[in-house]
């Protein structure tokens, strides 16, 4: 009898839960369509629903600091509705700690489920324009990214760090990539940030353009030993990791030092234990499916998330913990 009725809590709790998630709903943030977000968001949300493990719909959202606002703003556990989202990890990390304009009175209460795979900034400028360091985009034009963007915020927190007031640029743009990889490519910007996977196609695409114009796709160099990367390394100490561009990403003269951000796929604290335990082995058990879809997401694996857990400065959902400790890759 006493082993019967440990069966019946057992299958009492797998009803529990099952009952649970088809009565919540998820709604994934993403980011622009072109973007990686994008589609890499639209993934999840199939990959959740076909495996009846929670109704999901994804939208378009001018990315982070959007989705943030999303998550904090938005979700409503009381009618069982939780935004989830991709998010970049600086900005991630400002929001939830307040440090960020918007959510100084009221900063978000996320939690990370997985690292999803690395971004890295790109200052996209042309070789002819002689642009070869940070401080020389003083007095030039430049894009700093959508407002809203993860793009954004990263690339002005840079900026800080290295001392240049962008309002001293001699045109100040705040455009998404398509529009920036236009105005680059028709001579109207000297340079213009982007934070994305590599190869970030309409990077391709626009080192093609420029080839037919006689122009040559140059990034620019990153390097640790530069001041102003060095201060915001400091300032984000744990989230950003020196890395480089190899050449033939996008048919480059020299490999590129640049920095790389292990995008995060964040729920809110709100989201019950349960539930994010189902969405995290539902995505992790269908990884083929993803990775076939969205070329970065080769890097969504157990393992690399496993290697973040206890490290980073936003906590990971105790529900998500909960699968990479079954998988024997947490302690």
């Amino acid at each position: 009898m006493r082993k019967l009725g440990v069966v019946w809590v057992l299958v009492w709790c797998l009803f529990a839960g099952q009952a649970q998630a088809q009565s919540a709903k998820a709604i994934i943030a993403t980011g622009g369509i072109g973007g990686v977000y994008y589609y890499y968001g639209t993934q999840i949300a199939e990959i959740l629903t076909k495996a009846n493990a929670l109704p999901a719909t994804a939208i378009q959202t001018a990315a982070s600091v959007d989705n943030m606002l999303l998550i904090r703003d938005k979700t409503e556990p009381d009618k069982k509705t939780y935004f989830l989202a991709t998010v970049l990890p600086d900005t991630a990390y400002f929001t939830v700690t307040g440090k960020h304009e918007k959510f100084a009175e009221k900063p978000v209460k996320a939690t990370i489920l997985w690292m999803m795979y690395p971004n890295y900034l790109h200052v996209v400028t042309t070789a002819q324009s002689n642009i070869k360091s940070l401080a020389d985009l003083k007095d030039k034009r430049v894009s700093t990214g959508a407002p809203g963007s993860g793009t954004e915020f990263t690339a002005l927190n840079l900026l800080k760090a290295a001392g240049i007031d962008p309002e001293k640029f001699k045109k100040w743009e705040k455009l998404g990539a398509k529009e920036s990889d236009e105005a680059l490519a028709n001579g109207t910007l000297d340079a213009y940030f982007w934070s994305g996977g590599l190869p970030t196609g309409s990077i391709v695409e626009l080192a093609n353009t420029l080839k037919r114009k006689g122009l040559d796709l140059a990034l620019v160099p990153l390097p640790s030993t530069d001041p102003g990367v060095a201060a915001f390394m400091n300032e984000f100490k744990g989230l950003v990791d020196p890395q480089v561009v190899k050449k033939e990403v996008y048919s480059l003269s020299d490999d590129v030092p640049t920095l790389a951000f292990w995008n995060m796929f964040v729920a809110p604290e709100s989201l019950p234990e349960d539930l994010a335990y189902t969405v995290t082995k539902t995505v992790f058990e269908n990884l083929e499916t993803l990775h076939a879809s969205v070329k970065p997401s080769k890097d969504t694996t157990a393992e690399n998330t496993a290697r973040f857990i206890g490290t980073t400065a936003i906590p990971f959902h105790p529900g998500a913990v909960r699968y990479f400790k079954e998988k024997g890759l947490v302690k």
